[in-house]
């Protein structure tokens, strides 16, 4: 009997974790992770050939204090790293409207190289390479040059052995603070607090994920809750081409911690908060829902392809999956604007 019991726990055991696993992939190929944004390099790469003689952005894990993050730029001072701008490492690959506004960030203030600087379970790990001067910020398999220590300090002094022997210093004046709280808006039209009401005689371009499973789903979704006009299009698809295809709108999603979310999208964040309300849905009743403020969500939106227009709905709406956010935004809109 206890053999029997044992076994069963065991197998309810599996089933859980391959439930888990499954899920969280499925969730993950919506959007990349942090890990997989960064893996996507060669880290066993070369320092970007001009690091110290023009500019770089920073781009560091959130947990980091503010006392190793001055440690990062005295090390990046003495070096002879000009490093001009902090941002918090989730931010940059948050969604493609957000990465396409850090992209055009960096091209403004003339910025050639990125550094990453993660902190994980037991290490951190430093990456630097070269902005790619495009809307991806970086592309699959380019050369970075990666360190990885359980002492912060001990990697920067890596970087700084190496880019010592291998370049000149020619930079000079650079700051001796990290500039952190610079404002990002990946909003280029006018911000709008409801939903889109041409979306009822205009169609939305859906682009799928290159996930088979994941767009099934997505398709499934839309076919069951949105009666409007709609077509899925593939990954690579540009919204410049679509708009050639006739489809004026086009879903777009972000994923990060809710308070950098709801930040970047323009939401009144005055207030620090522990966690924050959303709206959700359970079949075609709307329910709140706290969220701890630095748990990751998904947020959709719809985008006005020529004017660049976003309409985020009337509720903040983001969730924990893509599929239960996704459906918050159909099914508010559907209320809102009364559809079928």
């Amino acid at each position: 009997m206890r053999k029997h019991f044992n076994r069963t726990i065991h197998l309810m055991r599996l089933l859980l974790l391959f439930v888990l696993v499954t899920t969280t992939a499925a969730n993950a190929q919506f959007i990349g992770t942090q890990d997989q944004w960064i893996e996507q390099l060669n880290l066993k790469g070369a320092l970007p050939e001009k690091l110290l003689s023009t500019r770089t952005a920073v781009f560091y894990d959130y947990t980091l204090t503010q006392k190793e993050l001055l440690d990062a730029q005295q090390y990046f001072q003495r070096t002879g790293i000009d490093a001009v701008a902090y941002f918090e490492l989730d931010m940059v690959m948050a969604g493609k409207d957000v990465t396409r506004a850090f992209a055009d960030y960096v091209l403004k203030r003339e910025v050639t190289n990125l550094i990453f600087i993660e902190k994980r379970d037991s290490d951190y790990r430093i990456a630097a390479t070269a902005f790619n001067g495009k809307e991806s910020v970086i592309d699959p398999s380019q050369q970075a040059w990666s360190a990885t220590n359980k002492v912060l300090t001990e990697a920067l002094k890596e970087l700084y052995k190496t880019a010592s022997s291998q370049q000149k210093k020619i930079n000079m004046l650079i700051n001796e603070l990290p500039e952190t709280g610079l404002t990002i808006d990946p909003i280029m039209g006018k911000r709008n607090e409801f939903f889109a009401i041409d979306a009822k005689v205009d169609p939305l371009a859906v682009p799928k994920t290159g996930d088979e499973q994941v767009d099934k789903e997505l398709e499934e979704i839309f076919n069951n809750n949105y009666s409007l006009k709609f077509r899925m299009t593939l990954k690579e698809v540009t919204e410049k081409e679509m708009r050639k295809q006739g489809l004026l709108y086009v879903l777009c999603v972000i994923r990060t911690r809710d308070v950098v979310a709801k930040d970047l999208l323009g939401y009144d964040m005055t207030s620090a908060e522990s966690a924050l309300v959303s709206v959700t849905y359970a079949d075609t009743q709307q329910q709140l829902k706290n969220i701890p403020s630095n748990t990751i969500v998904y947020k959709f939106y719809f985008k006005h392809i020529d004017s660049g227009n976003v309409f985020l709905g009337t509720k903040w709406d983001a969730d924990l999956t893509w599929q239960q956010a996704l459906l918050n935004q159909l099914k508010g809109m559907k209320a809102e604007l009364h559809l079928n």
